[in-house]
């Protein structure tokens, strides 16, 4: 086979602007929508919290599903494989896509719109021992987003058309910044520090990341093409980058952006940090790329830049205590009060009710006191 011809500078710098913008929009509007997402009492849309457990146990977990992947391509069939994973990834992009683009659509629906309540509910048991399994609610307006979706599966599924990949990237990512939540400022340096070795092991060591994203047909990552100018929607030579670059962390900036509204000072102080912290990481490893001519791996810029610049500005404010007191999951229902003890009383239910409710408002007053609870 012919090699490709060399990107013209034209050609690379659009590919590369238009992934830093790609990956920019969703932990803008994902660290946004996490905020809403924390204080939502819809069961369906509660975050998922990653604790310090999560965090230290996911480099593992990654490194043997990218190790069993690579694997996976050496011993079977690719396009088997791919068309497995397209399948997945295909029922999984339109829901994704739905949840991302629902907002948005709701200001094109008219007043009069016939809007119908559903409850998708499934259970398991009987009786007192029942239990629910699935519990999620949706309206006539987000079976339309789920059409729309549907359309773009479509198109993917059969043209894996890099367009229709990236919408579907973008909406994993957006969910995933929206929806995983870490609990505190030390377990998201735990996580982005865990990830930190996992990917410069994996892209500097060994071959398997880069062979992986390469061999892998699902929307894990963005990509652009670098010959867009010169063959059009049909260009076939792509920069990529992985979805995991953008969602770890993006998840670590809407927690500081949470941070920054508990503070309760009307600045966005550490948010805008981080972002900028992002940008200027994610530049450098671009830079790196172009410089080496080899793959880089994207934590090994984005990680340092992203935990020291919000870190400096906690020291010269002097609010690393707060900083990392601050507890996320505090945050959700702030102002259902929490029993940590039951009460051993004995008596009349009169008592029991007076007894209970000197024990709720205890908790309720100390975290009118703490100065990082909502």
């Amino acid at each position: 086979a012919a090699a490709r011809p060399p990107a013209t500078p034209e050609g690379m710098a659009l590919a590369y602007g238009s992934l830093v913008l790609m990956a920019l929009l969703p932990i803008f509007f994902g660290a946004l929508r996490s905020v809403s997402c924390a204080k939502s009492k819809n069961s369906s849309e509660m975050p998922e919290t990653i604790t310090s457990r999560d965090a230290a146990r996911f480099p593992i977990v990654a490194s043997c599903t990218l190790l069993g992947l690579y694997l996976f391509f050496k011993i079977f069939s690719q396009e088997y494989i791919n068309l497995l994973l397209s399948m997945y990834f295909f029922v999984l992009g339109i829901l994704a896509l739905s949840h991302t683009i629902s907002p948005m659509m709701n200001r094109f629906f008219p007043a009069n719109f016939p809007n119908k309540q559903y409850q998708l509910l499934f259970t398991q048991g009987s009786g007192e021992s029942k239990e629910e399994i699935v519990n999620y609610e949706f309206d006539t307006k987000d079976l339309v987003c789920l059409a729309l979706s549907s359309v773009v599966g479509v198109w993917y599924l059969l043209r894996k058309h890099w367009i229709a990949n990236n919408l579907f990237g973008l909406a994993f990512s957006l969910n995933g910044v929206e929806l995983l939540h870490l609990n505190n400022v030390s377990t998201g340096c735990i996580l982005l520090g865990g990830l930190f070795i996992y990917d410069v092991f994996w892209v500097f060591g060994t071959n398997v990341m880069v062979t992986v994203a390469k061999s892998f047909e699902a929307p894990i990552k963005l990509v652009f093409p670098q010959d867009l100018l010169e063959k059009g929607l049909e260009a076939d030579n792509f920069a990529m980058l992985g979805l995991g670059d953008i969602v770890i962390p993006g998840i670590f900036i809407a927690l500081l952006l949470r941070f920054d509204i508990s503070l309760k000072k009307n600045t966005h102080t550490y948010f805008y940090t981080s972002f900028v912290a992002y940008i200027f990481g994610l530049g450098l490893t671009i830079f790196i790329m172009h410089i080496f001519k080899h793959a880089q791996p994207a934590l090994l810029y984005l990680v340092p830049a992203c935990i020291g610049f919000p870190l400096l500005v906690a020291l010269a404010k002097g609010e690393v205590t707060e900083m990392f007191s601050y507890e996320s999951s505090a945050e959700i229902l702030p102002h259902t009060p929490r029993l940590t003890h039951f009460p051993t009383v004995s008596g009349s239910p009169a008592s029991l009710a007076d007894s209970m409710q000197q024990k709720l408002s205890c908790p309720r007053r100390r975290r009118q006191q703490s100065p990082s609870a909502m």
